[in-house]
């Protein structure tokens, strides 16, 4: 494949992106939904970590956490955008999905499609199940690591409308969003969260593109469907479906952790990615790490489905270059 793998995959990627980038948002304002801001450093949070026994505690504070909030749908989180921003607050942040995709799944879809044509077995023309899995944690990694700043920035610019006026960042695009982050909180604030968002692509790329070639190959070889559009729209909803399920809890995280607001030298809300997950599962539950569940699988299955149609097309007519 070589280089034109990776124009075939970002091309696929950057439409499949843009086309399904409302039902992102909406994912990221209801993941964002309920989360706990603190204004202000408590005793605990600024305690030493290694303080004597000698230290002196803390006064005891009788307070209480606040009830969970109210569950919100997609209708109602889509509703309220609208109203407040009007049809444009759904495509906030769009120009970062373009960079993202470019960066991110241009990467991984030119490295796995390499990798399975080194890996096919000649003789039978599949690749095995494991190896599969293999090329997609490689190759998400990869990818990840290169589009973190402008997946921190997407975030930011998609989580910006649900902030009161005064606290909002308003970013103009993705370049001023990744400009001012690098000036007002460090070069390293670009590659906040990124070891969650490699994890996450690790996971998504291996159970999106090992489970949608396994799943078409199975259709296929079982005789339930011919190969055509019918099979790519049920073998990507079913990849979609996986990846939802098995990314969801580490995306919730990432969300939180990125889109977190603190001034160089203060004290962050959350300390790191496990430190994030607990404060979440004792003030919202555990299900709180499945929220923005449905806009998840319902971006899902439509990215995929888009991704692969597009890229069928795409190869088409690429085929004599």
């Amino acid at each position: 494949m070589g280089v034109k793998g990776f124009v075939e995959g970002g091309i696929a990627s950057i439409i499949a992106g843009c086309s399904t980038h409302p039902l992102d948002l909406l994912k990221v304002r209801m993941q964002l939904n309920g989360e706990i801001q603190t204004s202000k450093p408590t005793a605990e949070s600024v305690r030493p970590a290694f303080a004597t026994t000698t230290t002196v505690a803390a006064p005891k504070i009788n307070a209480t956490l606040p009830p969970p909030p109210p569950r919100v749908g997609l209708l109602s989180v889509g509703k309220t955008i609208v109203q407040e921003q009007g049809l444009r607050g759904l495509f906030s942040g769009v120009s970062a999905t373009v960079l993202r995709q470019t960066l991110y799944s241009t990467t991984r879809m030119g490295l796995y499609d390499i990798m399975k044509q080194k890996w096919t077995d000649p003789e039978t023309g599949n690749m095995p199940l494991v190896r599969k899995i293999g090329a997609g944690l490689v190759a998400g990694g990869i990818g990840a690591a290169c589009g973190n700043p402008a997946d921190v920035a997407m975030v930011r610019m998609q989580a910006d409308g649900r902030l009161p006026l005064d606290q909002r960042r308003n970013y103009k695009s993705v370049v001023d969003a990744i400009t001012r982050m690098a000036k007002q909180e460090g070069i390293t604030s670009l590659w906040r969260g990124s070891s969650l968002t490699v994890n996450r692509a690790m996971i998504v790329t291996a159970s999106q593109l090992a489970s949608y070639d396994q799943i078409k190959e199975t259709i296929l070889d079982k005789g339930i469907m011919k190969d055509g559009l019918g099979t790519h729209v049920t073998a990507s909803f079913a990849a979609g479906f996986v990846a939802s399920v098995a990314s969801n809890p580490v995306d919730v995280i990432k969300t939180r952790v990125m889109n977190m607001k603190y001034e160089r030298g203060g004290v962050p809300p959350y300390s790191g990615a496990l430190d994030c997950a607990m404060k979440t599962i004792k003030a919202e539950g555990p299900m709180a790490l499945y929220k923005g569940f449905i806009p998840t699988i319902s971006r899902q299955g439509p990215f995929t489905v888009v991704l692969f149609v597009t890229l069928e097309q795409v190869r088409k007519l690429l085929k004599d270059f």
